[in-house]
């Protein structure tokens, strides 16, 4: 096989792309500014669930495809994917089981003292009486400190090459040598190909110790959004999806976060051991996943606007965009 592939973005889309694309044969490398634990996919929970990205009738499909690679992946310690109990709640009092969720074995929760953390686990946390429905789903989660790299390895190994520190301001730009060439800019594309329907969707997450007796993910998506996943080696706490490209980080939003998910899990507040921030690229009129051609004749496909969703649409998507390569 000859077709040479040029990948832009190196974050879970276009890491997952690569592994697709190099184990296939395909001389493939990826060129992007940011690598590894500094793109947004290093700022997510990667926790399994379609959020924020649309449309359902295809993100179900792609995040069901990657459901069940995730799941075959925890079997590779290396991969640092492993399966973890979600529960999803709502401080309303309506909150409705996806359909999709059914079938994987999704069951209502209606929390009450002392404990909604596990039926099966004795645990000594609170969630407190904040919230008023819920849902149990046991998903895969990509502990992100490893898993981009797992993801970085498997992909040098099948004889990729990763390029940092390089920016296009146009995917002509990318050296004729590539035939087929992959846009898995994420919210880059906005400017990239001048994608207007992208909008950062600011994602801002503080790192903390691991707290003992924490061994289910808990969510909650009303304002204030709030999530605690626990991870290997320490605990995310979340969060914030608001309209903003704004990358600082705010101290008074970790305060908040910090304060919300303490008082949640009726701990005393952690130590912060670090503080992230990324920009979702939710894209208005849903992922943006076709084939086109650029203005020098050279085969394209767009694979961005994943929203939050990256991590779980990532192998469903990549498969798709292969099927759409060979076309």
């Amino acid at each position: 096989m000859n077709r040479t592939v040029a990948i832009i973005g190196a974050g879970v889309s276009g890491l997952t792309c690569g592994v697709v694309f190099a184990e296939r044969g395909y001389r493939t490398a990826i060129f992007a500014e940011e690598t590894g634990q500094q793109t947004t996919s290093g700022a997510a929970a990667a926790l399994w669930f379609p959020y924020d990205a649309e449309p359902a009738e295809k993100v179900i499909p792609w995040a069901l495809q990657t459901f069940d690679v995730l799941v075959d992946l925890t079997r590779v310690p290396a991969s640092g994917v492993s399966i973890i109990e979600l529960r999803q709640f709502s401080r309303s009092s309506e909150i409705q089981i996806p359909d999709w969720a059914i079938p994987l074995g999704a069951q209502s929760v209606i929390p009450s003292s002392p404990s909604v953390m596990s039926s099966e686990v004795e645990t000594s946390l609170v969630v407190s009486p904040f919230f008023k429905r819920g849902f149990s789903l046991r998903v895969p989660l990509a502990d992100t400190t490893i898993y981009l790299d797992y993801l970085a390895a498997r992909f040098l190994k099948a004889g990729g090459e990763i390029n940092a520190n390089v920016r296009f301001e146009k995917l002509e730009a990318v050296d004729r040598k590539f035939d087929l060439v992959i846009n898995c800019a994420g919210i880059g594309a906005r400017e990239l190909v001048q994608d207007m329907d992208l909008e950062p969707h600011r994602g801002q997450i503080a790192i903390v110790p691991r707290i003992e007796d924490l061994s289910c993910a808990v969510v909650c998506d009303d304002a204030p959004l709030m999530y605690a996943i626990p991870r290997r080696n320490d605990c995310v706490f979340g969060g914030t999806n608001d309209l903003s490209s704004d990358l600082a980080v705010d101290a008074g939003t970790t305060d908040r976060i910090i304060a919300e998910c303490s008082r949640v899990l009726n701990i005393d507040k952690p130590n912060v051991l670090a503080e992230r921030v990324g920009l979702r690229p939710f894209r208005k009129s849903g992922v943006r996943l076709e084939r086109g051609r650029l203005r020098d004749a050279r085969t394209v496909i767009h694979n961005y606007g994943h929203g939050g969703s990256g991590f779980t649409l990532s192998w469903g998507c990549a498969r798709e965009v292969v099927n759409l390569a060979t076309l």
